[in-house]
């Protein structure tokens, strides 16, 4: 049976807020290898297909990121969209119906302030106080649909009768305010009535005006908070009612005294609330108003305490069993007066709650209580990364009952399963996929805990990949992108080391600008999105930015061709450092060599897909002098780098900038200087993503997994066997005696490092992809004993793409699903007997029409081929060796499954 499903627009389904609509779905089948041969498209006003504006079809077995080709849409309207498709075997009913709404183009509403902003000081630090702008308004009529559209200048909650209106936190969110700021629309048809309603928004100050960086500013975008709001209400007997923000709202205040991101919130319900103030017409352009682009940020989890107890000090502490970001809800049982929560990611050494390595952020919500009250409290407009909870104020009778864990993230979409026999591994992707999501707050955060938790562009980029695995991360970081294009408008084509720039292009230490690897998100991170999903749209919509990043670099210095200029962060907190550095070994002209021959190659790629070919002829020549350039300076004798480091070593071999007649021999360099380092990795922020990567596809897989299982120092499984539940900043953030390696720059929770979590999937799971969306996938796991079994899945655009393998024995069994309208390369690893694992797979394919067994003569398997990818000939290829216990086969979609006897024992 045939059946199209998961049909979205935009990668969500009914949605309002859509502007420039893309669909995809995905095939479902009982039959194996198939095919979409057309899709047939239709756009309605009406949900029953009566008013059709959009009737496409197309000749096609492209079924992702179709773009709308109709007519103009009109605003403020909702749309129909279904699809039906022909493949190969049979014609498919019509799919779901999906909707989604346009936003308002017109804002009747101004931005609104208050005429004086209410300034209190807590603690000795001076907030602006969260105010509430209130409409009260009468409806006679009933209700057949309305809309609120709202953003601010600030983060904002708005409540209708009494009611949160949508699920959402933080909004508008996180942007370069100076230049855009989002609004959202949300659908409040069921929470009005027709009689009197009560419209109310609170705004606080957020990263608009609230403390920003780890400079102690604030007011970075202004010194006042604003709101705009527009309530639509369409009635049953034709009326259209517009409401929106003026001078005549209602200026209110709540108990919130002042909430502010990095200090947490303080309330107070002895504190009268003035009600006599006045707002003024706030001046900005609401040209800057966009739609919102990424995902809301939303309650992901609740998570129950799993210990309260008192710590040698003698504080009370709560423990959550897990590092998570978000805040504490509790219910106040027989607490008067105030009290505080303070929070920490660690116990010291001595067994204490630990919050030094915040540094300036104060992190604890305050709640001044009045008696013989038992509600439920949380926070308004701020967030904490923490597992530990310091009690103040509480009765003696508090419980761990009475207190629940909200975490927070941008909803993105889990796509990635991974899973083994090894529980260390396990926890070792947990942990990693706890960081991405406690960092994915609206931005990529390098640390979601102290007075930073910023858009670093390199922890983004070196972790983009791993992200895309574990999650739908597409609309996130088109909207990241966005202000990084802006951004590096502003400073003349350098990419800030932060996005959105808060710091102006300045960062310190004599650096201004940008680095390398930093600046390098430009391009790799739409070459990584359009890896993963197959949507040619994010090339196109950064290649300007792709290009001018490129430019910016080729015109530092006298040469172009090297990057030798300027103070470079290189293998940020590398371990091969001098004592006391955040400064790797590998030289710094070097990496940032090597990340330029990348991205120009990532440029030239992109060039040519886009049919910009005096571009790809240019760049591409650009690449290959830059790659004879950086070898005759920096790899003079072709095989040993000028610093020859571990990370080095690393990139050149990732980034194919040696001879390839020298690429066995580098790869042996690196080893030689693991061993000399007792097989550990001594590597930072540049050369880790790639470690276990260039090992494995140079034919040390078993190194790779010697790194991965090193449970000392320094090691992914150290982190874990000390506790870890979130990744680390820091190889030793906790050292062997229990110390901390600093309280200064010492987070518990960054994701850079757990960008091992992409060779997790592509290579012990066995899934990586082949085309752009895994249109054409590789299969190719590498069993391990101390992995024992592996459940590896990815939801790709096309659909659940899956390896199981279990090894009992000297038995490997292995079962493998395609998903519709795709291909895969299979390798069976490890056959002891190639003869009757040949005749078992020639059984399973002979089913499939068009996919013939054929085992590949040669012993390599050419990664990404195809017409689109033959772009640089010679040095463009990258190429997975199969070995020669190995059998290798391409199949179309469906669920197979394989049984044989294993060459390891």
């Amino acid at each position: 049976m045939l059946k199209v499903e998961n049909l979205n627009c935009n990668d969500a389904k009914n949605v309002i807020g859509i502007v420039d609509p893309t669909f995809s779905w995905k095939i479902k089948s009982d039959t194996n290898n198939v095919i979409q041969k057309t899709f047939h498209l239709q756009m309605a006003v009406d949900k029953d297909f009566d008013k059709i504006i959009w009737n496409y079809s197309e000749i096609s077995k492209k079924s992702t990121h179709i773009p709308y080709k109709g007519a103009a849409l009109v605003a403020a309207t909702k749309y129909f969209v279904r699809v039906k498709v022909t493949t190969t075997q049979e014609v498919s009913d019509w799919s779901e119906t999906i909707y989604f709404e346009t936003p308002i183009s017109d804002w009747q509403g101004t931005w609104i302030t208050p005429k004086q902003t209410e300034v209190v000081t807590v603690n000795g630090k001076t907030y602006h106080r969260p105010f509430i702008a209130k409409k009260l308004f009468e409806l006679k009529s009933d209700i057949k649909k309305a809309r609120l559209y709202i953003s601010a200048l600030g983060v904002y909650e708005a409540r209708l009768n009494q009611h949160k209106v949508g699920s959402d936190y933080l909004r508008p969110g996180f942007t370069d305010y100076d230049h855009h700021v989002q609004f959202q629309s949300y659908d409040v048809t069921d929470m009005l009535k027709a009689s009197e309603n009560d419209l109310s928004i609170q705004v606080g100050e957020g990263w608009y005006s609230g403390y920003l960086g780890w400079h102690g500013d604030r007011d970075v975008y202004g010194n006042c908070n604003a709101v705009i709001a527009q309530l639509v209400i369409w009635t049953l007997d034709n009326q259209k009612i517009v409401i929106s923000t003026d001078q005549d709202w209602c200026l209110d205040y709540s108990n919130v005294v002042m909430s502010d991101i990095y200090d947490g919130e303080y309330y107070d319900e002895y504190l009268e609330t003035p009600t006599n103030g006045k707002f003024v017409t706030f001046k900005r352009t609401k040209a800057s108003l966009v739609p919102q682009e990424g995902p809301a940020v939303q309650q992901i989890k609740t998570i129950k305490p799993v210990a309260i107890f008192k710590d040698p000090a003698g504080n009370t502490v709560l423990d959550m069993g897990q590092n998570m970001v978000g805040w504490v809800q509790f219910q106040n049982i027989n607490n008067i007066g105030k009290i505080e929560l303070a929070y920490g990611e660690v116990l010291d050494q001595a067994g204490n709650f630990y919050n030094a390595n915040l540094r300036s952020a104060a992190a604890t919500d305050t709640f001044v209580i009045q008696p013989n009250n038992r509600k439920r409290y949380e926070p308004h407009f701020t967030y904490h990364g923490f597992r530990y909870v310091r009690l103040s104020g509480f009765s003696d009778a508090v419980t761990a009952a009475q207190f629940l864990g909200i975490a927070i993230s941008s909803a993105t979409a889990k796509t990635g399963i991974f899973e083994t026999a090894n529980k260390e591994i396990n926890q070792l992707q947990s942990n990693i996929e706890w960081s991405q999501l406690d960092n994915f707050v609206d931005i990529p955060t390098d640390c979601p805990q102290r007075d930073e938790r910023q858009g670093w562009t390199a922890d983004a980029q070196i972790f983009a990949k791993t992200a895309t695995f574990n999650r739908n991360v597409n609309r996130f970081f088109w909207k990241w992108l966005t202000d990084l294009t802006i951004d590096q408008k502003l400073q003349n084509g350098s990419v800030p080391v932060i996005i959105p720039d808060i710091i102006n292009g300045l960062f310190g230490d004599g650096l201004s600008d940008t680095t390398a690897a930093w600046g390098d998100a430009a391009t790799i991170i739409p070459w990584t999105l359009y890896q993963a999903y197959g949507d040619l749209a994010i090339l196109n919509r950064q290649y300007d930015s792709m290009k001018t990043w490129v430019d910016y670099i080729r015109s530092q210095g006298s040469n172009e061709v090297l990057w030798n200029t300027g103070l470079q962060l290189a293998d940020w907190v590398g371990l091969d450092s001098t004592e006391d550095s955040y400064y790797g070994a590998t030289d710094g002209a070097l990496a940032a060599t090597a990340y330029y021959a990348y991205s120009t190659k990532i440029l030239a790629k992109s060039a040519k897909l886009l049919r910009k070919m005096s571009d790809y002829n240019e760049y591409r020549d650009l690449y290959q002098r830059i790659k004879a350039a950086f070898q005759a300076n920096y790899l003079p004798d072709g095989v040993h780098p000028i610093t020859n480091t571990q990370t080095a070593n690393i990139l050149i071999l990732e980034f194919e900038l040696a001879q390839k007649e020298n690429v066995a021999a580098i790869a042996d360099n690196l080893v030689a200087l693991l061993a000399k380092n007792n097989d550990h990795l001594n590597t930072g922020f540049l050369g880790t993503p790639y470690l276990c990567h260039v090992l494995t596809e140079t034919g040390h897989g078993d190194l790779a997994y010697k790194l991965l299982f090193n449970d000392d120092f320094p090691s992914w499984l150290y982190q874990v066997k000390h506790g870890a539940t979130t990744v680390w900043e820091h190889w030793d953030g906790i050292k062997v005696d229990g110390s901390f390696w600093s309280d200064d720059m010492n987070s518990f929770n960054h994701y850079a490092y757990g960008s091992i979590g992409a060779w997790l999937y592509a290579y012990v799971g066995g899934l990586s992809q082949l085309r752009p969306g895994f249109e054409k996938s590789m299969i190719a796991p590498l069993p391990n004993q101390k992995i024992g079994h592996c459940q590896c899945q990815l939801e790709t655009s096309y659909g659940s793409l899956a390896c199981t393998w279990q090894l009992e024995a000297s038995e490997l069994k292995m079962t493998v699903t395609i998903p519709a309208n795709t291909t895969a390369v299979v390798v069976l690893p490890n056959v002891k007997d190639k003869a009757a694992v040949i005749e078992q797979v020639n059984q399973v394919t002979n089913q499939c029409a068009d996919f013939k067994f054929q085992e590949k003569q040669q012993q390599t398997y050419t990664f990404m081929n195809g017409p689109e990818f033959e772009i640089f000939d010679e040095v463009d290829e990258k190429v997975a060796v199969i070995p020669e216990d190995a059998v290798g086969f391409e199949i179309g979609s469906g669920h197979y499954q394989f049984s044989y006897t294993s060459t390891m024992n």
